[in-house]
């Protein structure tokens, strides 16, 4: 026998091993604003990325460089974030392998235009864990709206004295007041829930829902008429579209009832600003403002110092630590994706254009 003549014992092992060797990984992308894969994603999910996939050490924030787009020809999956420009049908065009995109935050409407669905492929959203922060805020705010504690804070730290605050605000409380959530979505159903324990009276207007599906959110539904002059507190949950701009215009906001706190933790662009600024400042409106528009408002606002307002930067959504829950999600649906599992929260494409 020649010296490396395979013998019929190591044929067998040699084909044995060719069968029961592991695929190849799939190679992962990422793609999002500089800075963002290590806030997202914490050690642990990374290297539980790393132990399904085949992970590309660099972060793309432009799809269309010579140096993106040789990334993007063996990319099978790409993993986006805020700041991820838009996958156009050029872009599709330089990654031929490209299978699935699994977003590691809320909407996709920003980068994944109306081109890139006619292309099929698969996408999921951690938009569910998004909306969990963003509940929590918004049902801590109106319980804390309906107590009167910006305005009774502001006093006591003017003051610095005792009072008779059961005189100061015989309004306040939680007990029946009837809190108005406009909007269905994934986090005006979450901010319902958890609102069901309260002994709050709770109203919903979407157009898109029916009774029964406000019963079984523990709501009455509505028309978006009604529950603006009903509530003692509105909650806005519907998505920025050209038919919701300014939903709460100067009319709408008239129609509130005195002493009635509006929260938007959805668009800034829902609400009439000025009109808002207006009501508040004459003393009918309180308010609970994540999201404005202008993002930022003028230095000169009289809403940052109103002792009715609570103003905050858009940060009722994932910060810090809730990041990695998003991270952590979008690691889930990878893991799912590459076992052949469907998402546990894939996109659907037709329903863009009335969802956020």
């Amino acid at each position: 026998m020649q010296p490396g003549t395979p013998t019929a014992t190591t044929s067998a092992s040699s084909a044995t091993s060719a069968t029961s060797a592991p695929p190849e990984l799939p190679t992962v992308t990422l793609a999002m604003q500089p800075g963002l894969r290590e806030r997202l994603f914490a050690a642990e999910d990374l290297d539980r990325l790393a132990t399904v996939a085949r992970v590309e050490p660099d972060v793309l924030h432009d799809l269309t460089s010579p140096a993106a787009r040789d990334v993007l020809a063996r990319t099978d999956v790409l993993l986006t974030g805020w700041g991820c420009p838009p996958v156009t049908r050029d872009v599709l065009a330089h990654a031929p392998r490209l299978r699935a995109v699994v977003h590691g935050a809320g909407t996709v409407r920003h980068h994944l235009p109306a081109e890139f669905w006619d292309a099929g492929i698969p996408v999921s959203t951690a938009a569910d864990a998004n909306a969990i922060p963003v509940a929590e805020y918004t049902v801590a705010t109106i319980l804390l709206a309906n107590k009167r504690i910006w305005p009774v804070a502001a006093r006591y730290r003017a003051e610095r004295r005792a009072a008779d605050w059961n005189a100061v605000v015989p309004d306040a409380g939680n007990y029946r007041r009837t809190v108005g959530v406009v909007g269905a979505s994934k986090i005006g159903r979450r901010v319902l829930a958890l609102l069901a324990p309260f002994d709050l009276d709770l109203v919903l207007s979407d157009p898109y829902a029916d009774e029964a599906t406000a019963a079984s959110l523990g709501a009455r539904l509505v028309d978006l008429e009604t529950l603006v002059a009903t509530s003692d507190v509105v909650s806005l949950h519907a998505p920025d579209l050209p038919e919701t701009h300014h939903l709460i215009d100067a009319r709408r906001l008239a129609t509130m009832r005195p002493g009635a706190t509006l929260v938007n933790t959805a668009r800034g662009a829902l609400v009439d600003t000025a009109a808002l600024t207006e009501a508040v400042v004459a003393g009918r409106l309180h308010a609970v403002l994540d999201v404005t528009t202008p993002e930022v408002l003028p230095a000169d606002s009289p809403l940052y110092d109103h002792p009715n307002v609570l103003l905050t930067p858009h940060v009722a959504g994932s910060v810090g630590l809730e990041l990695h829950r998003l991270g952590a999600f979008a690691v889930d649906e990878v893991a799912r994706w590459t076992r052949g599992e469907p998402f546990a929260a894939p996109v659907d494409g037709a329903l863009l254009h009335r969802t956020a």
